[in-house]
C-alpha cells in the first residue's frame, strides 16, 4: 500500500492533497471490511496506520461581489438555454451547492409557498433545507414555466428531456465566465469552477452573519472544523479583533543630531564613503 502512495507521488505526480484524498478512500473502505473479513485484521489495521501527508493550508479561491454579479448577469434571459443557465447559477450560488447536490435536485424538492426553499440532497444522505432569496425565486420561476413537461424528475434538463450531468454544468459556468470577463476583467485572474461559487457565498453568509454555526448549517458541513477554513480567507474576522485590541504606543521623541554627526556630514567624509560616527 505504501508502495502504491509513492508511485502516486514519483510516476503520476499527484501532489500530497490528491495522495491524501486516495489514502482517505482506502481506509474508508479498510473500515468497511474490518468486520467483515476478520482474517486480514492484520494488514487492515497496517493499511490504517498509514499517516496522511502535512499540505499547504491555502486560502480559499472565492469572487468579489462584482465579479459573482458579472457572471450572474452573464446568460441571456431572452431564450429558453439563458433562462436554463440563470437558474442555475443563482441557485448555486444562493445554496452553496456542489455540483452533484445542483444537478440532482428533482422538481419536488422546490417549495414556493409559504415560504420559497429547496431542501437538498447533501454528502452522506444528509438533508439541509435552505430559503431562497427572491432574486433565486424569481429565475427559477421563470424557468419552470418554459421547462415543459419533460417526464423526468430532475430539476434541470437538456433540450433532449435528459437529466444534466456534471461537465454539463462545469461548461456552462466557463462559458458565461467568458462572457463576464468582458465586463469584469478582474475574473481574467481567477480559475473559477463551481467550488469557487460554493466558496464565494460561505464568506458572504460568514460576512453577514458573523456566526460559523450558521455556514456549517447553510453549507451542510457535519463539523465545525470544516468551516474554520473560511475564517482565514474573511478579512473582516481580523479586523474586528484588531479593533477591539488595545495596540501598543509609539514612544515620542525628536531626532537630535549630536556634534560628531555634523562635523562628520560638514567635513563631507560621509559623501567619500566614510562612516557616520555613533
Amino acid at each position: 500500500m505504501v508502495d502504491f502512495l509513492n508511485d502516486l507521488e514519483t510516476t503520476r505526480g499527484n501532489g500530497p492533497s490528491s495522495r491524501n484524498i486516495r489514502l482517505a478512500a482506502i481506509k474508508s473502505f479498510m473500515h468497511f471490511m474490518e468486520y467483515r473479513v476478520p482474517s486480514a485484521m492484520e494488514q487492515i489495521r497496517r493499511t490504517l496506520a498509514i499517516p496522511i501527508k502535512k499540505t499547504e493550508s491555502r486560502l480559499v479561491r472565492h469572487l468579489t461581489a462584482e465579479e459573482t454579479q458579472a457572471i450572474l448577469d452573464a446568460p441571456d434571459p431572452s431564450g429558453w438555454s439563458g433562462i436554463r443557465h440563470r437558474a442555475m447559477l443563482h441557485l448555486c450560488y444562493a445554496g452553496a451547492l456542489r455540483v452533484s447536490e445542483l444537478i440532482g435536485l428533482h422538481l419536488d424538492n422546490l417549495t414556493f409557498q409559504p415560504q420559497a426553499n429547496v431542501l437538498v440532497h447533501g454528502k452522506g444522505r444528509k438533508e439541509r433545507c435552505l430559503p431562497l432569496w427572491k432574486t433565486t425565486t424569481t429565475a427559477l420561476r421563470a424557468w419552470l414555466a418554459v421547462r415543459g413537461g419533460v417526464p423526468v424528475p430532475e430539476l434541470f434538463v437538456s433540450r433532449r428531456g435528459q437529466s444534466l450531468t456534471r461537465s454539463g454544468f462545469e461548461y456552462i459556468l466557463r462559458k458565461h465566465v467568458r462572457t463576464a470577463r468582458r465586463h469584469c476583467p478582474s475574473l481574467a485572474t481567477k480559475r473559477v469552477s463551481p467550488h469557487v461559487l460554493r466558496h464565494t457565498c460561505a464568506l458572504t453568509v460568514l460576512q453577514a452573519t458573523k456566526d460559523l454555526r450558521k455556514v456549517a448549517l447553510w453549507l451542510g458541513h457535519a463539523h465545525l472544523q470544516t468551516t474554520e477554513m473560511y475564517t482565514r480567507a474573511d478579512p473582516s474576522v481580523k479586523l474586528e479583533v484588531l479593533e477591539s485590541v488595545m495596540p501598543p504606543t509609539l514612544r515620542s521623541g525628536r531626532f537630535k543630531a549630536t556634534d560628531k554627526l555634523i562635523a562628520s556630514l560638514t567635513s563631507g567624509s560621509f559623501m567619500r564613503g566614510g562612516t557616520v560616527p555613533k
